[in-house]
């Protein structure tokens, strides 16, 4: 039943299983094992960018495309929820129809951004894709009629969401069931659900295509594949998952702006995510957001408590200033990807392909 579930796509590692296992665990469980808004908030970014993130792995991990224009869609999403609950109003018909909306538009435009632009070559693809975004992102904030400008858009939620909407008034195991944990669940079960869809899309004999022109396109078109479909409806694909992110973004912030959604900065997150959990495998999206996302949550607090241990010696403790946790994190991204070359996930496979073989 596992197995079908996803899609025979097994660990193929006791400690990948094993880490694995903790996250779904620990995301599920996240409002009652670590109480606190800072804890949540986390624990539903990693959420937001599982799903972003294995929708990017699709395109690059498994088709071997570098695109730049994921943020586009993803702030589509974003950006459908908001300006529909913001023009039309908190109701479940707004935020559906915006989301459609949303969904549509993505479809309509990758498709062209594929039919037009995948012919091209590597870097090419990746300059358009990335002209596309800037452009989109400049739109955004020049819009302010419709999209709030550089404020953004602050906008309200159905009340069944909302933080002030008490679901009971005796608390359980210590926390209060309110709008705002009904949203947490909410997008755990969209991104269990992406997550689950995506591992059944590479598995299949799409997948399987798809991973056949990433090694070698010439000759995927010479056994009688046409790559250019197949590549553009992996960007089609991959698009649609950004935007469902983008929507779960706007849910559980309940505003959007150009540099919430649209930033620059958010696809070199997904890159380094991407990177550090493995490429061409949909466990490294989770593995490498939880790597990512607590690094970036928590090492000023962590460099606060070093720097402060250390004031006897000045320069250790400049050195480990919390406003240098840029430094100690790109630090950090190159000694993982010093050691884990292929990613968290390839490392755990290999090494238990390696004990597998000695034994």
């Amino acid at each position: 039943m596992l197995n079908r579930l996803i899609s025979n796509d097994l660990p193929r590692s006791r400690v990948l299983a094993a880490v694995l296992t903790l996250i779904l665990l620990g995301l599920a469980f996240a409002p009652f094992l670590f109480p606190g808004v800072k804890a949540l908030s986390v624990a539903a970014k990693v959420l937001i960018f599982v799903v972003l993130v294995a929708g990017f792995d699709l395109l690059l991990g498994y088709t071997g495309i570098v695109s730049f224009a994921h943020t586009l869609f993803f702030g589509m999403g974003a950006y459908g929820i908001a300006m529909a609950s913001n023009h039309w109003g908190p109701t479940w018909g707004s935020l559906a129809s915006g989301f459609a909306l949303s969904l549509g538009l993505t479809l309509i435009l990758s498709l062209v951004i594929g039919l037009f632009s995948l012919r091209v070559r590597a870097i090419f693809f990746a300059m358009i894709t990335l002209a596309v975004a800037a452009a989109f992102q400049t739109l955004a904030s020049q819009l302010s009629d419709f999209t709030g400008g550089e404020d953004g858009l602050s906008f309200k939620l159905p009340a069944l969401l909302l933080p002030s909407t008490t679901l009971s008034q005796a608390p359980f195991l210590g926390v209060s069931l309110d709008g705002r944990l009904l949203c947490y669940y909410l997008l755990f079960v969209i991104a269990l659900g992406a997550m689950l869809s995506l591992l059944r899309i590479v598995n299949s004999p799409f997948g399987r295509v798809l991973q056949a022109i990433r090694e070698n396109e010439f000759r995927a078109e010479a056994i009688g594949y046409r790559v250019v479909v197949y590549r553009t409806l992996s960007s089609v694909l991959s698009a649609l998952y950004a935007c469902v992110a983008g929507a779960m973004l706007a849910l559980w912030l309940r505003y959007n702006g150009p540099d919430t959604s649209l930033s620059f900065e958010i696809m070199m997150d997904v890159l380094l995510i991407v990177v550090i959990g493995g490429m061409g495998t949909m466990y490294g999206a989770a593995i490498g957001a939880v790597l990512f996302l607590l690094a970036q949550s928590y090492l000023q607090d962590l460099l606060r408590v070093a720097s402060e241990a250390t004031t006897s010696v000045p320069l250790l403790s400049s050195l480990l200033s919390p406003d240098r946790w840029l430094l100690w994190l790109g630090v950090l991204f190159v000694l993982s990807v010093y050691y884990f070359p292929t990613g968290v996930v390839g490392r755990l496979r290999m090494a238990h392909s390696s004990s597998g073989a000695q034994s």
